[in-house]
């Protein structure tokens, strides 16, 4: 079993902001890299999740209210969390698939989530969306 994942943006949908309403990950964010990366992955149809800095591991189904949390003010407490999320929550897929932009460097924090998961040996980085099959 596989999954695609990227990690979560600064951008969302603004709307949303002080209503506490939740939507799902592809109304929340808006921002052009996860936007296409969500696309892809629904045209294809293939499992896929993004990472969130606030929430871990949140499916397609999953319902978040608007957020702001920047990988640059995850504590190590919080890191602690998103990491037995990550690998709590995508422990039964064989083949983790985590993307990012080739022209921007994977923030510190996800490379070391993707360092320090148990699941590593799983996980492939690509910057490609058309490696999703």
């Amino acid at each position: 079993m596989r999954i695609y994942l990227t990690h979560c943006s600064k951008n969302k949908d603004d709307s949303l902001k002080c209503t506490g309403k939740k939507v799902t990950p592809d109304i929340l964010y808006t921002g052009n890299r996860i936007q296409r990366f969500m696309s892809e992955c629904k045209k294809k149809g293939v499992k896929w999740a993004i990472f969130s800095d606030l929430y871990g591991v949140c499916c397609p189904n999953d319902k978040l209210p608007w957020y702001d949390k920047h990988p640059d003010k995850v504590t190590d407490p919080k890191f602690k969390e998103l990491l037995k999320d990550f690998d709590e929550k995508l422990r039964d897929y064989q083949e983790i698939y985590f993307y990012h932009k080739n022209d921007h460097p994977l923030h510190h924090r996800y490379e070391q989530l993707l360092k320090e998961t148990k699941l590593k040996d799983k996980v492939t980085l690509f910057t490609d969306l058309r490696e999703i099959t």
